[in-house]
């Protein structure tokens, strides 16, 4: 790791878990969360933070075949409507500064999210965004993730 931003830095660390803590308490689906985090870690190529999520989504039930297939969401048919459009989502806000993404997929989240959960899920891909550069850009072990104990 070239910095351990953890240690480093932790109030900036706090405030990213501050957003986290905001958007797990709106009204979107933990699977839901798990499945945009994987996609936006892939996209990034945050090798951290997949492991994190797979193992994370995995915890909470989430069947294999569904985290998979995250990389081929468009194709396969596991996902639901509204699970589309936050990956849908996801992609439009984490590559809206390259060429060759969707043009306006907010009229597919608009059709299966109430405004309250668009910011949410707005806000959950920010942060994915931040943690992934974080991860990669002060190179986090990839599979050094272990999950905490349940409360």
């Amino acid at each position: 790791m070239r910095v351990d931003y953890r240690h480093v830095f932790p109030r900036a660390v706090q405030a990213m878990l501050g957003v986290e803590a905001a958007v797990h308490a709106s009204t979107l689906e933990p699977e839901l969360l798990e499945l945009v985090k994987i996609r936006a870690s892939q996209l990034n190529r945050c090798g951290y933070c997949l492991d994190m999520h797979t193992k994370d989504a995995a915890a909470i039930g989430v069947a294999p075949q569904r985290l998979h297939l995250v990389a081929a969401w468009t194709e396969a048919p596991v996902y639901s409507e509204r699970e589309r459009a936050a990956l849908a989502w996801c992609e439009y806000l984490t590559l809206m500064a390259s060429p060759g993404g969707p043009d306006d997929p907010y009229d597919l989240v608009a059709a299966e999210f109430d405004p309250d959960e668009i910011v949410a899920l707005t806000l959950a891909v920010i942060a994915i965004n931040g943690w992934n550069r974080l991860a990669v850009g002060l190179r986090s072990p990839v599979g050094s993730y272990q999950r905490p104990a349940p409360a």
